[in-house]
């Protein structure tokens, strides 16, 4: 979907399709027919933004492949569907049964990761709508914690000046995104203008995801604010929320409805609390007398399983940052709930339809939550 800022700017809303398990060619084509062209007839709009996630092998065979990038271009066209955003965190495998700490692999330490990177990149080069200004492709930020030294961060060093090089030369603008993430080496915005403080950020920034935002217990407006000071800009938001709960001892039997074995669910706290999965955080003691957010996206029109909340109050608050001033500060908005597969068996959609119609309720969600602040629809 297509929106307009105050300030003229075309401000595009899409949902991730890493939320699809579908990873070669036609996996891709079977999805927009399944799930991408019933949200958005539900939504009643011309045209809908697909935040496009491709598996690394079928990434490189379309980038090696001109015929199935225009018969894919093609495909999006005839079904009223765009894309001027990737999702390039996932490597592969990201709905397989098990993905844990794999997610991350392979990391900016590694020619993979730059290769899959720049696959993606020529993908959408010829994927971006004729009037699109730019492309934006998210990406993990930089690796897992540990391990980490010197050695390694030299590498990802110059892997991020390659990168901006090869960026440089594509016939039209692509910018890459470092998606801080609770547990690894970019967890915070403030970490992030450390480590990338001094890369090129014309074609390089940061990819702000509201729920990782919340985990790590930031203020929208100073994280915002540390961005712009720093000249990172925010190149694109992926607008989602975290579960969270006031009274983890309270809740603990409900939040064991949530610990499943696909995704890690980082939990943090204010005052210390800091664990890599949920139920690291349950058995572990000490810090139930804190509030807890996690790492777990739940949808944003609904609430989770009672008395557990989520972080869905933040939206408004970060958006009005993001685009609700005399000037858009980013331009590229992806609603990214990919745990709809996992979420406790009462709350799971039964199936293709009910799934559309989910992610169609978020993005309405999305939509006028930016409505709200301004910007008019224009498709």
């Amino acid at each position: 979907m297509r929106l307009r800022h105050p300030d003229g700017t075309a401000v595009h809303l899409s949902y991730c399709t890493n939320v699809h398990a579908a990873e070669d060619f036609a996996g891709i084509l079977a999805q927009l027919d399944t799930y991408a062209v019933p949200i958005r007839e539900r939504l009643g709009t011309d045209v809908l933004g697909l935040g496009l996630w491709l598996a690394a092998p079928v990434a490189a065979g379309l980038a090696a492949d001109v015929a199935a990038r225009q018969r894919l271009r093609r495909a999006l066209d005839e079904r009223g569907l765009e894309v001027v955003t990737l999702n390039a965190f996932p490597y592969q495998a990201f709905q397989a049964p098990v993905v844990k700490h794999a997610v991350y692999q392979p990391d900016w330490t590694t020619p993979h990761r730059l290769a899959y990177t720049m696959d993606c990149a020529r993908i959408l080069v010829d994927l971006l709508p004729d009037d699109a200004v730019r492309g934006s492709i998210s990406t993990l930020p930089l690796a897992w914690r540990d391990p980490w030294d010197a050695a390694r961060a030299s590498a990802c060093r110059r892997a991020l000046d390659d990168l901006a090089r090869q960026l440089h030369r594509l016939p039209r603008p692509v910018r890459v995104a470092f998606e801080p993430e609770p547990g690894c080496i970019i967890e915070t915005t403030r970490e992030a203008v450390a480590l990338l403080g001094d890369a090129d950020t014309s074609v390089l920034g940061v990819c702000l995801d509201l729920a990782h935002l919340a985990c790590a217990w930031e203020d929208p407006a100073v994280a915002v604010d540390r961005l712009r000071a720093a000249g990172i800009p925010v190149v694109k938001t992926q607008i989602s929320a975290a579960l969270a709960t006031p009274y983890p001892r309270r809740d603990a039997a409900v939040l064991g409805q949530y610990v499943e074995p696909r995704f890690l669910h980082q939990t943090r706290g204010p005052y210390g609390l800091s664990a890599d999965d949920l139920d690291e955080a349950l058995s572990s003691p000490g810090g139930e007398d804190q509030p807890w957010r996690i790492h777990y996206h739940v949808p944003l029109h609904q609430a989770p399983v009672p008395p557990l909340e989520n972080t869905a109050w933040m939206l408004p608050e970060a958006l009005r940052e993001l685009a609700g001033g005399d000037t858009a500060l980013c331009d590229h908005f992806d609603v990214e709930t990919y745990t709809w597969h996992v979420l406790p068996p009462a709350s799971r959609p039964d199936g293709p339809a009910e799934l559309a119609n989910g992610i169609a309720s978020e993005l309405f969600f999305a939509r006028a939550q930016l409505t709200a602040l301004g910007l008019s629809t224009t498709s």
